[in-house]
This record gives C-alpha cells, structure tokens and sequence, in this order.
C-alpha cells in the first residue's frame, strides 16, 4: 500500500513537472554598480528570441539607508526572479518600491517577482490602461517569439501609487530620495523617469535610446518637446532604457535628436511633395542608418507613426 501511495505521489509530481516545466531557481542577473548604490542588468541589442529570454533592457535598483527601490522588472517572470535574487545578493533591505517606467512588456512582465514583498508599485497614471489594453498582444508576441513557457508565471499588475504629469512624486529611501516624474505622450503614453538625488543619476526608461535606435509608440512631436524638458534635469550621468548601462548626460540625448529631426525634416518633404506614405518608410531617416543597431527592423514603423501624426500638423 506505501508503495503504491509513494507511485501515486510521484507520478503526480511528474505530470506537473510535465504541465509546469522543470522548477528552475533564480540565478542573480548580473549587475553593474555605476554610482554607489545604483545597479543596473544592462540588456541585449536584440528582440526578443529562445537565446536571450526577452532580456533586451535596461532594468536594475537602487539602495538605500532603509528600502530598494526596483526600476523595471524585465520581459518574463524569470527575468525578475533574477533580479530579485540580484537584489537579496546585495542586500537583506526591504524592496519597497517597484517603478515601472512605462507599460512595454520588456518593463512590466516580472512585476510578480516582487508581489510577496508587498512594495507599492509606481508607474503614470496611464500606466494601467495601456497594460489592460496590450498585455494580451504583448503575451502573443512574447509566446511566438521566445517561446510559450516564457510566458509562466506573467501576471498584469496595476500601479498602487501613480504619477500625474506635471505632478512628480518623492520616494524617500532613507538618505536617498527619488523623483518620479511623468511626461504626456512621447515614447510611450505612459513614459516616466526617476532621479536619483544622492548621485544625481536619471533613470529615462525608453525616453533615451543609445546606440540601438528608437522606437515610436506615442508621439514624435511629444517626444520631441520631452527631450527639451529632460535637458533642463541637473543629472550628471544617465541609465538609458536601451543601450549601454550608464551614459553621460545630457550629452547622450543627441543622437535621439539627431534622428528625429531627420525623420520630421524627410517625411514634412515628402508630404510637401504629396508623396506617399510607402515612398516615406523606403526613404526617411536612413541617412541615420549606420548610427543605430535594429535600425532596418524599426525605422519603417517609426515613419509610419510619424507621418500619420504629421499628416494632422
């Protein structure tokens, strides 16, 4: 009878090894310390496939005297519990905030890493309608893509503590205070950064992409006008959303300039001329080409976007 209660269990056990897939422990992310107490997991220069797992941003934590604040949870579950056991392998602090930088899923989907530590989660007050809205896009493509057990263990979770813009919030540390603020349309609909005032270093999430180019999921023109509010930040170093781990600022804006205002320069052109909008993604901004990895797989979107958007200048 023990026997074939033992038989029983363990045959359960595997099915729902079989159903869930092998139970992987975390393995700490590897992180870089660019300023005392502020670490990043810079990401790869790729989209999304099986070999880097959607680790294709920038996502890290900040520490302070008393709490970890968490910026960006990464693109699977996995990817979080990674970071999170980063963060224990640093620190016993309590992580008591988790700021999701806008709603893109490489930002969003380890936000469940982090729900036993109860912290408050602080992202745009848009922040959860574009979760609600793509999150099941977002899963589509991260299944297609990586593969369907990429997906385990994704849950949407809303922000607890939001910010409006023109209305920035503080989070205190302890001996470490962060600025949250949130922008109109630019990136993202729900774009936000975080300033750390200890070591004056600005965590743009994808308000700033370096060397990989741009992608446009809000407004041209919104960003534009963002990128003159961000020069006015006293930031002495940057933590792109793309590109490498730590940037000078704001000097490492230009490029994103540069880019866009070929795009505008070359798409107003070709409206002028009442060119068509197919003539636009085989032409505008490729002279920017060799500045940016991805370039081929993206620039034909982000003309798309913007000259719709110009179309109703």
């Amino acid at each position: 009878m023990l026997s074939r209660t033992v038989s029983s269990v363990v045959l359960a056990i595997s099915l729902l090894m079989a159903l869930c897939g092998p139970v992987v422990a975390a393995e700490p992310l590897s992180m870089t310390e660019i300023v005392p107490g502020v670490f990043v997991h810079k990401g790869a220069y790729e989209d999304v496939n099986p070999h880097n797992r959607g680790d294709i941003s920038n996502i890290g934590f900040i520490v302070g005297d008393k709490a970890v604040a968490v910026i960006d949870t990464g693109n699977a579950r996995l990817l979080g519990d990674d970071l999170r056991a980063a963060i224990k392998s640093k620190t016993n602090l309590p992580i008591a905030y988790v700021i999701n930088t806008h709603a893109h899923p490489d930002h969003i989907f380890g936000n469940a890493a982090f729900k036993d530590d109860k912290p408050e989660f602080v992202g745009h007050a848009k922040l959860e309608a574009a979760m609600r809205t793509k999150a099941p896009y977002y899963l589509q493509t991260l299944k297609t893509f990586v593969g369907e057990a990429a997906t385990n263990g994704i849950e949407i979770i809303p922000p607890t503590k939001t910010v409006k813009p023109g209305e920035p919030i503080t989070l205190d540390l302890g001996g470490r205070r962060l600025t949250v603020t949130a922008y109109p349309a630019a990136h993202s609909e729900s774009d936000v950064t975080v300033f750390d005032d200890k070591t004056d270093t600005l965590w743009t999430g994808d308000l700033l992409f370096v060397d990989r180019v741009p992608a446009i999921d809000g407004s041209i023109l919104g960003w534009v006008k963002v990128i003159a509010e961000l020069k006015k930040i006293p930031a002495a170093r940057a933590v792109p959303g793309h590109g490498p781990a730590v940037v000078p600022w704001p000097q490492s804006l230009s490029g994103e300039e540069r880019y866009f205002g070929l795009l505008l320069k070359d798409i107003r052109a070709i409206q002028k001329a009442h060119g068509k909008i197919e003539e636009a993604t085989k032409t505008a901004g490729t002279e920017d080409k060799d500045h940016w990895a991805l370039f081929d797989d993206y620039n034909g979107r982000n003309v798309t976007a913007a000259y719709t958007e110009l179309e109703w200048e």
